[in-house]
């Protein structure tokens, strides 16, 4: 009979680290009319009515106002094809991305 043990090593469990959220910011401008970003917030971030608004006033009053947070790829998407609805009715509006601390 042969003394040999066996050694059992404990399971490593690998977690998978949550993506990195990153915000969505609406900029103002002062030539975009409000109804205007109101539609594309509500389209874009299906926002009800009131909240578009709250948003928009938010964005009018401060300049900058986040919309939204999400993971980054969808941030980016969603930043870039409101910008690009805006621009495709000749305004200057912009939304932007940066990561959430």
């Amino acid at each position: 009979m042969s003394d040999k043990s066996t050694i059992l090593k404990p399971e490593r469990k690998t977690r998978t680290e949550r993506p990195r959220l990153h915000k969505v910011l609406l900029v103002n401008d002062d030539f975009t009319p409000r109804e205007f970003v109101v539609a594309v917030l509500k389209a874009e971030f299906r926002m009800s009515d009131d909240e578009a608004f709250q948003v928009m006033l938010a964005a009018h009053k401060l300049g900058l106002c986040v919309v939204a947070v999400f993971p980054r790829d969808v941030a980016e998407t969603k930043a870039g094809r409101a910008t690009d609805a805006a621009k495709a009715h000749g305004f200057p509006l912009r939304f932007e991305t940066e990561p959430e601390e």
